[in-house]
């Protein structure tokens, strides 16, 4: 049951399991409304969030059109349910309410493209609106969703499911941590002030809705720890500069100027290039960029399509680089279906000359600095992806590594790079194919899965090596128990994950 669940988690995207989240949050809240749980109507709620969803949604699609920007409509949705669930709702037909509500959703996707540097917003759409209400409209935000016990169940079961599906718990854990030792120290009744900040503040909900935004969060783990425990400083309700004090909304702000402060900045415009058949199924898509690129191999970018047909699962993927930093163009590796969704439709149909948008520059998954340090890499299927990269930057620096790929693959139709593999073995990488279906047209291949003999008798000083594991969550989850059976320290296992894997 628990794998089934964990499986679903992870073939849905990141976006739509926060908009399932909201939707959740918000049924929730009808239901206790209609039984006298809470203190708004049903039909109060259902019509703060239509007004808020016409808005915003009208909003969006002029704002992108005047700006000649790529829409997209989960981001939209999703700022109008966040809005519904902080904001007092209105009662049904109230002129002045149902006004003031548009006008705060009007701020909200405005802010995301005037409040925007290199295409790429800066603050939190939500956040910045629910600021502007109280700053210039005059009306705050009551956070409700967080101050009602019969929702916090819902809002942390539902969150937890959010973070477990970005691999986000350190940087939730350190808001949380943070925010509550802030409390703690500046509360006259430290225990009351811990207490009522667990159970009747914006907290939770902050935390898994809104800090997690991948837009305005960094991407490397330290900064994301960083980021969490700025926000969680200035969550305490005591926490204020001179006689500003903060709010959740300025709380958050204030952390997402941080982190575009110290993150990679705006949006790039890719032009396709070429296409490259990479083994059965799997394809490479080459793209020019506008303007010079920086990145480490093994990091990944957010890449978004103008025009999808709607689906179910958006316009937005998270994709490894497959190329090396000093190339001229930027690679990705991607495996499409015999029944692909609309997204992969969509970019295996684009035309050489086409547009992609990619932003949010980020990952771990990189070399280590010492280039004595002995490697060993473990990939299936596509997630071999950023070991390319890696490939590719040691054949071109000249850089050499002690390094062995195991490299897990259905049928030997399905290898791909084998072309970069073999030349980087030049620079000491050397490369295992192990075929679950046979390995009769793949010559010294392995036949069956990589298991804990295999590792043995490929990698008989694997206790010395740093190990990468990248490839299907259920396949990096089971090489991990693994290695951790064989003794290998977890600070020496390093596994690839990025937000929306689906």
């Amino acid at each position: 049951m628990i794998s089934a669940l964990k499986a679903l988690i992870d073939r849905t995207t990141m976006y739509r399991l926060v908009l399932y989240y909201l939707v959740a949050l918000l049924a929730a809240a009808v239901l206790f409304g209609s039984l006298g749980i809470l203190p708004y109507a049903p039909l109060a709620l259902l019509y703060s969030a239509m007004i808020l969803l016409a808005a915003a949604w009208i909003s969006n699609e002029i704002l992108a059109w005047f700006f000649g920007a790529v829409t997209n409509y989960e981001s939209a949705v999703t700022t109008a349910l966040i809005l519904t669930l902080i904001l007092q709702p209105p009662i049904a037909g109230d002129t002045g309410g149902t006004v003031l509500l548009s006008l705060i959703a009007v701020a909200a996707m405005t802010s995301k493209y005037v409040l925007s540097l290199g295409n790429k917003h800066i603050f939190n759409p939500a956040a910045f609106a629910v600021l502007f209400s109280a700053l210039v409209l005059g009306t705050s935000a009551t956070w409700w969703v967080g101050g009602n016990l019969a929702l916090l169940p819902f809002v942390v079961l539902g969150g937890v499911v959010i973070v477990y599906k970005l691999r986000r718990f350190d940087l939730v854990f350190a808001f949380i941590s943070v925010a509550l030792l802030a409390v703690a120290l500046t509360s006259l009744n430290p225990i009351g002030g811990v207490q009522a900040t667990l159970l009747h503040s914006a907290l939770f909900f902050l935390a898994f809705a809104m800090l997690t935004e991948p837009l305005t969060m960094p991407h490397t783990r330290l900064l994301r720890i960083a980021y969490g425990a700025f926000v969680g400083a200035l969550f305490a309700p005591a926490a204020h500069l001179g006689s500003f004090y903060f709010s959740p909304e300025t709380a958050l702000l204030s952390g997402n100027l941080f982190s575009y402060l110290v993150s990679p900045k705006g949006r790039h415009a890719l032009t396709l290039v070429g296409r490259r058949t990479l083994a059965r199924g799997m394809y490479e898509f080459v793209f020019q960029s506008e303007r010079p690129f920086s990145f480490l191999p093994g990091q990944y970018l957010e890449w978004t399509l103008g025009k999808v047909p709607f689906d179910s699962r958006g316009n937005r993927r998270f994709f490894t680089i497959a190329s090396a930093p000093q190339d001229e163009y930027l690679r990705i590796g991607v495996r499409l279906y015999d029944a692909p969704s609309a997204f992969k439709r969509a970019l295996g149909a684009l035309h050489k000359g086409g547009t992609i948008y990619a932003s949010s520059l980020g990952g771990d998954f990189t070399l280590p600095k010492d280039t004595r340090r002995k490697l060993a890499f473990i990939a299936g299927g596509i997630g071999v992806t950023p070991f390319a990269s890696m490939a590719r930057y040691c054949i071109e620096s000249g850089e050499s590594r002690d390094a062995v790929l195991l490299y897990a693959s259905r049928a030997a139709e399905e290898v791909a790079y084998q072309d970069v593999f073999a030349r980087a073995a030049r620079q000491g990488l050397r490369t295992v194919y192990v075929l679950a279906g046979g390995n009769s047209l793949l010559p010294g291949a392995h036949a069956g899965m990589i298991d804990a003999s295999l590792i043995k008798q490929e990698i008989p000083d694997y206790r010395e090596r740093l190990f990468y594991l990248s490839g299907p969550p259920g396949m990096v989850s089971g090489m991990k128990h693994t290695l951790l059976d064989l003794g290998v320290s977890r600070r020496f296992i390093k596994t690839d994950y990025f937000p929306g894997l689906a």
